[in-house]
Parts: structure tokens; sequence; C-alpha cells
């Protein structure tokens, strides 16, 4: 139920913070776009340049965080991690990538010409090097503002 809760979410999200180690434990968090949630999988892009990419190499584990910020709600995503860097899957999820972008820049046009909001850069652009990673969701928690916790193992 709570997984079911969390992809529903997610579909709706454009960034994740998501969370990585290296194998002498030093942790690394950093945006993500959120590509798509799928069949128990959220596929994220990243740049091959920074630590999350280089943690992941060596430990191929992530974990996702973001807030409701409407209930307060805090969520964890936990998973193993499989990179998607060439084949037929990564021909589909760059094709979906591809029209991600133009999606979240018509949006972000739309939102700066109607109310008058100032980007510094309205066009989404990727980099030339680039990957998409899909986090197989293995467990969620659900955090309340109460400091209440709900654990889901998938």
């Amino acid at each position: 139920m709570l997984k079911k809760k969390v992809a529903e979410f997610l579909k709706q999200k454009e960034f994740v913070s998501v969370a990585t180690c290296n194998f002498q434990g030093r942790p690394n968090a950093a945006p993500k776009l959120i590509l798509k949630e799928d069949a128990g999988n959220v596929y994220l892009v990243d740049y091959t340049i920074g630590h999350t990419w280089e943690n992941l190499l060596v430990n191929p584990r992530a974990s996702l965080s973001f807030m409701d910020t409407d209930s307060l709600n805090g969520y964890q995503v936990n998973g193993p991690v499989q990179v998607v860097e060439k084949g037929e899957e990564y021909e589909v999820l760059l094709n979906e990538l591809l029209q991600r972008e133009i999606d979240l820049s018509t949006k972000r046009i739309i939102e700066g010409v109607t109310r008058g909001k100032v980007h510094g850069s309205f066009e989404v652009a990727m980099p030339k090097r680039f990957i998409i990673f899909k986090v197989k969701i293995e467990e969620v928690i659900e955090i309340a503002p109460s400091g209440g916790m709900t654990r889901e193992k998938v």
C-alpha cells in the first residue's frame, strides 16, 4: 500500500534527492531528475562526472528522499541500482527523456510568461554525458511530522 502511494507521488515530482555511499563510508546526496516510475522501479538521470556516479560504480545501492509539502510527511525509498546505458531499454528511455525535457522546458516557459517568474534558463538541457539509472524499490519508509514511522519491505 505504501509503495503504491509513493509511486503515485513520484509521478508528480520532477526531482528527488539521491543518497549514495562509497566503500569508505563517505556519503553523497544530490538532486536528480526523475524520468519516470514504472513497475516498482524509479528511473533517474545523472551526469557521469560526479560522486553519485562514482559511488554507484562501487556500491550500487541508493536511497531516495522527498517530502509531501501538503501533509509534511517525509519519504525514503531504498534499493539496488542498475545503470542503463545501452540496448533496447536504453533507447526507449532516451526517447522518453527527450520528451521529458520538452515537457519541463514548456512548463517553465509558460510559468515564466504567466506569472512573470524569472528563470536563469528556461530550457532544461541534459549534458552530453549522462546515465540513466534504475532504482528497484525494495523498501519504503514514511515519516510523519510527529515522528511516527511506517516501514514497508517490498
